[in-house]
């Protein structure tokens, strides 16, 4: 319950501040979504990496995203710095680890996409174009899905 209460708390100040949660990752989904055991009260957080898209599951490149995110931060203290929770009720942020930018090292070595329809930052655009000419993680795939559009494919089946 202390996790739900903590949440409804920083809910209602993430209109004017960010927040940030630091903890240990204790979960990895897939290659976008984490779970992180918070230091304060030991809540578990389900954390949505924002600004990217890893592949899905079931999609090509999804079980090496996940691998890769997880040799990046599995076990490892993180902070989580985000303004807003999605309608599954996870926290949108982005992973900060050994002074890494962890969304962003998603991008740069090919496992992940930018998801350049919410996000504008300069960083993210450049480091997914770099990684697809350089043909880096599923960018070496001569046809790669955007996981949106896997998504969507799925749906109409």
């Amino acid at each position: 319950m202390k996790p739900l209460f903590l949440l409804s708390l920083l809910f209602l100040s993430l209109s004017l501040f960010s927040a940030e949660i630091i903890g240990k990752v204790v979960g990895v989904s897939d290659g976008d979504t984490i779970t992180v055991l918070d230091n304060l009260d030991k809540g578990k957080f389900r954390i949505r990496l924002n600004k990217i898209d890893a592949p899905e599951k079931k999609q090509a490149f999804g079980n090496k995203a996940k691998q890769y995110l997880s040799s990046l931060i599995f076990g490892k203290q993180v902070s989580v710095r985000f303004k807003e929770i999605d309608h599954y009720g996870r926290v949108l942020g982005v992973i900060y680890c050994d002074g890494a930018e962890i969304n962003l090292v998603m991008v740069q070595n090919g496992y992940a996409w930018h998801y350049s329809y919410y996000d504008k930052t300069p960083a993210y655009i450049q480091a997914e174009k770099q990684s697809r000419t350089d043909k880096k993680g599923l960018w070496a795939d001569p046809n790669p899905i955007n996981p949106y559009e896997f998504r969507k494919m799925k749906k109409k089946r």
